[in-house]
């Protein structure tokens, strides 16, 4: 059975407990200090935080996952995705490497008829 957890696995986990933790503090402190969560959410507050350690959590796990998705693909340059999240926002290039990633597929699947 452990032969199926590869370090990218545990890299995964690793950060879907950093996600677990890091939101669950501030949605604790939250509830504990009886704030108004949606409230919070636009005028600051552990809602923020929690939110924000909920988008970087999944930009750090996406962003792996673009670099290991795009060298087991062939794909060239799967790096400036990363970087142009930097510059954009992960919200543009996540999306946009998942469609460039179907187009990948596609020809693959095509070159194989």
């Amino acid at each position: 059975m452990r032969r199926h957890w590869t370090p990218l696995a545990f890299a995964y986990l690793g950060l879907a407990i950093v996600g677990l933790i890091g939101t669950w503090y501030f949605n604790v402190l939250a509830i504990i200090q009886m704030r108004d969560y949606l409230g919070d959410l636009a005028t600051s507050g552990p809602a923020v935080s929690s939110f924000t350690v909920d988008l970087l959590v999944v930009a750090v796990a996406g962003s792996i996952f673009i670099i290991v998705e795009a060298r087991r693909l062939r794909m060239r340059f799967g790096w400036l995705y990363v970087a142009g999240a930097a510059i954009t926002a992960f919200a543009f290039t996540f999306p946009l490497f998942l469609a460039m990633r179907q187009r990948r597929t596609t020809e693959l699947a095509r070159s194989e008829l």
